[in-house]
């Protein structure tokens, strides 16, 4: 079976909505409405897995907003807040071996990003207001 292949049944088995599928590229977009999350990037970049979530723009002065994402990544169960290659905007990011890569390592590190919008939605807001 191949690794998107494998990719897929996970998320089938885990009950997330494919939205976009791009077996070439080797990438999946996916939702669910009862968790809270959508458009999670997810690709398959051999020998790594990558999990992404655009979360918000920053504005002006980024420095406090940058130093409390910092201070939040050390609470983050599984991935971390990163920037994009442009540096403006903030996204969640996690990395998985994709050889290795069975259901449960997944689902954990879905299930980190569904905890970290429950519990940090409003400084989320907030921070994208600056």
């Amino acid at each position: 079976m191949s690794h998107f292949d494998k990719v897929r049944e996970y998320l089938l088995e885990l009950e997330y909505s494919i939205v976009k599928e791009d077996k070439e590229n080797e990438i999946f977009v996916i939702e669910s409405q009862e968790d809270g999350i959508q458009n999670v990037l997810i690709g398959i970049a051999d020998p790594i897995l990558i999990i992404e979530q655009y979360l918000f723009d920053l504005h002006g002065e980024t420095a406090e907003v940058t130093r409390e994402l910092l201070k939040k990544n050390r609470d983050i169960v599984h991935g971390a807040f990163a920037l994009d290659d442009s540096g403006s905007k903030v996204i969640f990011r996690d990395t998985l071996q994709v050889e290795s890569l069975d259901l449960n390592e997944l689902e954990g590190s879905l299930t980190s990003l569904i905890l970290l919008l429950s519990e940090y939605t409003e400084q989320i807001i907030q921070f994208s207001k600056n």
